[in-house]
């Protein structure tokens, strides 16, 4: 186009837009590129409108970037292929004798079976058949997936997107941490490229594709919607997001924007057996660990330092002197344990591993998932309103005991709190496995409304621990908003906060 037609055309839309023909978003349009770009897309965002106030030559308002959404469709045709489905055949014991399970074909049976827990003794064995997703990571078959997914499998078929099928071996399952390793016989199969779990942010998107209800590389996509969650005993710091996961889709993959793999997503919070919201993937990271030693060793060994922990609130930050709510509160410490041979001790709250802040409780238990037997820890802790650094090894994974407490034979009394306190006798301390105690008798005022029980074994205040109800009076005397409790109901310890008046 030449000069003066250009300058024509100039014209001819200034024109129009000073009668209000054309806006004024046509004019600067003119005024940019003769010619837009190949690709770019002209005219999706709107330019601001002009305050009628405005005063003459003030510079134009600046418009708000664009947010281009993913093209999820690039992930999928490029990764899709290496997503498999998995079925699975085997039996399992009914909870009716002479009666099969009369719902074991449908699509929600394997789900409500893994998700209610034991249906009870006796009965038969009965066949049960299972659907799930897995994704191939090595070329020459080796596929990963959840260990729930082949559980009580006697046999494991795997489908590839171009329908072939091929019996698989599973190499090793570690239902701790819901991860299984197949092998195919196969050879030059599409894989998946991993990623790392540690850079995924919350609200960033990611995209699952699986096999929900058996319909095979469905495509869901979302955020991610928190990261670190501990859910059943907390060995696993799960990726939360909302994107749609449902039965069949256990052990598929969820990918972040770059096609990587992030997380096996594994387990869903519902009310009803299907999608309502949450879900939830165990990291790469964690994964890549488990599938590394049974593909070297064919088992697993985890780290374990020890504790039982719990979240630190507003009400233990007080009564702990902490300068915010935040740490994992040390609530038992087993006894032989690395965390016992590092100094750690009930009412300690871990603020930091190795230099690595601790938020939330699921902070260490995510940081003892993702480490090793052997493997050296520096802990930073606040203990009697300090905080001291202690050092430790990390030891291998083993049922937890419980630690005792020293002795003491102190006449009953009744505390502020309002609490009846009376030490163990030697029947009840052979009973409950302790040395001494003091045995709460009635509970009321603050104490009731924080859940104290008749029952309840006291064994420490604010982390100190308490044989006799004058240490009880002691540490409650110089405690001004609340104190933290650590008693032990059943075989459960655990710390409640309780408001002073």
């Amino acid at each position: 186009m030449s000069k003066d037609k250009v300058l024509t055309l100039k014209r001819l839309v200034l024109a129009l837009c000073a009668v209000g023909v054309l806006g004024a978003g046509a004019a600067i349009a003119v005024q940019g590129n003769h010619e837009a770009p190949a690709g770019a897309q002209v005219g999706t965002t709107p330019a601001p409108a002009v305050p009628a106030n405005a005063a003459a030559g003030a510079p134009a308002p600046t418009p708000a970037p664009m947010i281009a959404l993913p093209d999820f469709s690039v992930i999928a045709n490029r990764n899709g292929p290496a997503v498999v489905n998995i079925s699975t055949t085997g039996s399992v014991r009914t909870a009716y004798e002479g009666r099969g399970e009369p719902f074991a074909d449908d699509p929600f049976f394997e789900f409500f079976r893994r998700f209610q827990g034991p249906q009870g003794r006796g009965g038969r064995e009965a066949p049960s058949h299972g659907v799930g997703s897995g994704f191939i990571v090595s070329a020459d078959g080796l596929i990963l997936t959840n260990a729930h997914v082949v559980r009580d499998a006697s046999e494991v078929t795997v489908k590839l997107t171009d329908r072939r099928e091929y019996r698989a071996k599973v190499l090793g399952s570690d239902p701790k941490t819901d991860v299984a390793v197949l092998k195919i016989d196969a050879k030059n199969l599409p894989v998946v490229p991993l990623g790392r779990s540690m850079d995924v942010k919350v609200g960033e998107w990611v995209l699952a594709i699986g096999s929900p209800f058996g319909l095979e590389n469905t495509v869901t996509a979302g955020v991610v919607s928190a990261k670190g969650r501990s859910l059943d005993d907390g060995s696993v710091p799960f990726i939360q997001t909302d994107v749609a996961v449902n039965p069949g889709n256990s052990g598929g993959p969820l990918f972040n924007t770059k096609g990587e793999v992030v997380g096996i997503n594994s387990q869903i919070y519902s009310q009803t057996g299907g999608y309502q919201g949450l879900s939830f993937a165990i990291p790469i990271d964690v994964a890549q660990r488990i599938k590394d030693q049974i593909v070297s060793t064919g088992k697993v060994v985890h780290a374990k330092l020890g504790v039982l922990v719990q979240e630190v609130g507003q009400s233990f930050a007080d009564s702990f002197n902490l300068p915010s709510p935040e740490g994992a509160l040390i609530a038992n410490v087993e006894k032989g344990s690395p965390a016992e041979q590092a100094g750690l001790k009930p009412g300690d709250v871990v603020r930091s591993v190795n230099g690595q802040k601790i938020v939330a409780s699921g902070d260490l238990s995510a940081f003892v998932a993702l480490a090793k037997p052997g493997d050296k820890v520096t802990l930073e802790v606040w203990r009697e309103g300090k905080a001291v650094q202690l050092a430790g090894k990390l030891g291998n994974a083993t049922d937890r005991t419980l630690a005792a407490v020293d002795e003491d034979d102190t006449p009953a009394a009744k505390s502020r709190l309002g609490l009846a306190l009376r030490p163990l006798d030697p029947v009840e301390k052979q009973a409950v496995g302790l040395a001494s105690g003091l045995v709460i008798e009635r509970a009321g005022g603050a104490a009731a409304s924080a859940g104290l029980q008749p029952g309840d074994v006291l064994l420490s205040v604010n982390g100190r621990p308490v044989n006799s109800v004058e240490q009880v009076r002691d540490v409650v005397s110089k405690s001004s908003k609340s104190v933290a409790l650590l008693i032990q109901r059943g075989e459960e310890r655990i710390f409640i906060p309780v408001r002073l008046g």
